[in-house]
């Protein structure tokens, strides 16, 4: 177990994140194939304390949710009471800011509405408490960006400095190709432990932030590591599915020990759906990033603005 920066949040180089266990659409490739055609409640409810039970038995030690991953913190909330797992046992973050507006339809026209007001940030914060309690160690702005006025709200900051000092870390999630803008202006606001942003082998361009964010002592949390999909066996490039093979690893894996191997790097997230997808991404901590690796998949990167245009493209299956 390491600490996640100046927080002193107790975590493990690789955590669990919901976001595609929690509802029923999400925008990952290749979900039919991974879950199949049952996305009933139930259904998805015994995958997630399924993913949970693997991540706990391979010594997992963060979990990551948010109010608008479907019943995302109802299954986690569950998951531990049956388990019995005491507060502290395990360091769970959530965020805040986006609403779930889906009703469990696949073929809902929008699955989550953002807000990052104040008013949304109490209200999402009592439901959270609600179902994680004494659980939740860390609570983030959800997708937050150098424009969306959050970091002048002086009634947000206020609530989060109130609730940082009652114990609770405080971190934000970044999304788009101004994530380094982000992240800049979240260092300005001394506000924050903890900053969670995109990082993968196509979309890089956070990363010289993401250091200097590491070097001012915030916690990092990376997500997206395999880019939706786009970088596991169905999807992955020819030049890391190659690679792979040459290792004899997965594309998963690979992938995901790029991002391991930054040095600036705290928890990386597995978005896994299922105990045998988890075991594999897994095997990232066990893979050498070398110069050669580095050198022969730094051509996938792409500039960030065709990336989030690719992402924001994906459809919710």
């Amino acid at each position: 177990m390491n600490e996640l920066g100046r927080s002193a949040l107790r975590v493990t180089s690789m955590g669990i994140g919901l976001a595609a266990l929690g509802r029923p659409a999400y925008i990952t490739l290749g979900r039919a194939q991974d879950l199949g055609e049952d996305r009933s409640v139930a259904a998805m409810r015994a995958r997630c304390w399924q993913v949970l039970d693997a991540a706990l038995a391979a010594g997992i030690g963060y979990v990551d949710v948010a109010r608008s991953y479907g019943r995302a913190e109802e299954f986690l909330a569950g998951w531990l009471r049956e388990r019995g797992i005491a507060p502290g046992t395990l360091t769970i973050g959530s965020k805040w800011g986006y609403a779930y507006v889906g009703d469990w339809r696949m073929d809902a026209e929008r699955h989550e509405v953002k807000e990052l007001s104040a008013g949304r940030l109490r209200g999402q914060l009592g439901q959270t408490r609600a179902l994680l309690g004494e659980h939740l160690s860390l609570y983030q702005i959800h997708s937050a960006t150098a424009d969306s006025g959050v970091f002048d709200d002086e009634d947000v900051l206020a609530c989060l400095r109130e609730l940082r000092a009652g114990g609770v870390a405080i971190g934000l999630s970044t999304t788009g190709p101004g994530q380094a803008d982000t992240i800049d202006r979240a260092l300005e606001a001394d506000v924050f432990d903890t900053v969670q942003a995109t990082w993968n082998l196509l979309e890089r361009s956070a990363g010289p932030a993401l250091a200097r964010a590491h070097a001012a002592g915030l916690g990092v949390i990376v997500k997206e590591g395999v880019a939706n999909g786009r970088l596991t066996a169905d999807a992955a490039p020819r030049e890391l599915a190659r690679a792979a093979r040459e290792r004899a690893v997965t594309p998963d894996a690979l992938a995901l020990a790029a991002v391991v191997a930054r040095p600036w790097a705290g928890v990386v997230l597995s978005g896994a759906v299922s105990a045998a997808q988890l075991h594999s991404n897994l095997a990232a901590a066990g893979i050498t990033w070398d110069a050669e690796l580095e050198e022969c998949l730094a051509a996938l990167a792409e500039d960030p603005e065709t990336y989030w245009a690719r992402r924001g493209c994906l459809t919710w299956g």
